[in-house]
């Protein structure tokens, strides 16, 4: 009998949620970007293969609350993880702040029966740690009775000698913070595609068995609105760099087919950039409109690519102050207040 199951994915803000997800989908449904905190929702989606099927939840980045929006994220993330079959905590390999040394080659899943002693002098200058934010997902997850598989991210930025200290390194946190046996560690890259099929088939086994929550075809739960608005955020925190802050968020106003001239369907969307100062609002657009013309062009592509038509995507960016801050602003743009603790 097949198996099925619901499956979240935890971790630090930018560790590779996003892309390990698209990754195993076999396509882009999340968005991503090199700037932390590019997902903000919970963003469901389906795997469906010969062995059954997977929905994976990719949840924000977990990190220190700042505000409404920040604490809307945590909580989002912290929600699911009583409520699936399995936790996909992912790490990173390389020590935050190095370079790491990038290699080619095959990676198998490594299933850690004991732990050997690791200590950071023998790791070298490429071994993985805890971070502050690792460490509070850590104390939740020692909590939980879930099923917990550790994914160690973008392992083809370190040396492959240096994947089993690492492996060994994560496996001694676990056991030391949560007195248990951690067995199931698995280093994967997104970029070459190593560890991807056992990481699949490691999370097959930890599911039940039972009958497909959604159709085959299907590939999210995500409306292609909400994932219209998705790319172009995605785009402009590329472009953008660090011009302008996270208090970046899209709203579509109106998304519609239509016939065009030549009879071929065309999909008309219009959408608000929302900012929260003034002065964010000039570098969005840029000189002469430059800025917003290449964020539009970009996010047009994708969108096309998504939809299958020709895509006619007008911009305007808007400011509102705070909106982090602001309950009604958050629902209007897709936050549910109810995870900021609002009636």
């Amino acid at each position: 009998m097949s198996k099925a199951g619901f499956v979240t994915i935890i971790g630090r803000p930018n560790v590779g949620k996003s892309t390990l997800m698209n990754t195993l989908i076999g396509q882009k449904i999340a968005i991503t970007s090199y700037r932390p905190q590019t997902t903000r929702n919970q963003i469901r989606t389906i795997y469906t293969d010969e062995n059954g099927q997977i929905v994976f939840v990719d949840t924000p980045g977990m990190h220190e609350e700042k505000d409404r929006l920040g604490e809307y994220m945590y909580k989002a993330a912290e929600s699911t993880l009583p409520e699936v079959d399995c936790i996909l905590w992912l790490v990173e390999a390389k020590r935050s702040g190095t370079k790491g040394k990038r290699h080619g080659g095959k990676a198998a899943a490594v299933l850690l029966t004991h732990a050997p002693e690791f200590t950071e002098e023998e790791g070298g200058d490429n071994v993985s740690y805890l971070t502050k934010d690792d460490l509070a997902i850590l104390k939740l997850l020692a909590k939980t009775k879930t099923p917990v598989i550790i994914v160690i991210t973008k392992c083809d930025e370190i040396a492959q000698t240096e994947i089993l200290p690492t492996i060994a390194r994560y496996a001694d946190e676990w056991q030391k913070l949560t007195g248990r046996e951690m067995k199931d560690i698995i280093p994967v890259s997104s970029r070459s595609g190593m560890g991807i099929a056992d990481l699949k088939k490691t999370i097959f086994d930890k599911l039940p068995e039972g009958e497909p929550f959604y159709d085959p075809d299907m590939v999210t739960t995500e409306t292609e609105r909400e994932i219209a608005a998705e790319m172009i955020r995605e785009k402009a925190l590329r472009l953008l760099q660090e011009e302008v802050p996270h208090g970046i968020a899209v709203k579509i106003n109106k998304m519609h087919t239509r016939k065009g001239r030549s009879g071929e369907p065309v999909c008309d969307i219009d959408a608000d950039i929302i900012c929260e100062r003034e002065a964010h609002k000039g570098i969005i657009i840029g000189a002469k409109g430059a800025m917003l013309k290449k964020i539009g062009t970009a996010a047009r592509i994708d969108i096309e690519n998504m939809v299958g038509t020709k895509v006619n995507l007008q911009l305007y960016v808007k400011v509102r102050r705070d909106w982090k801050d602001d309950a009604r602003a958050l629902k209007t743009f897709g936050y549910n207040p109810q995870d900021l603790g609002d009636n």
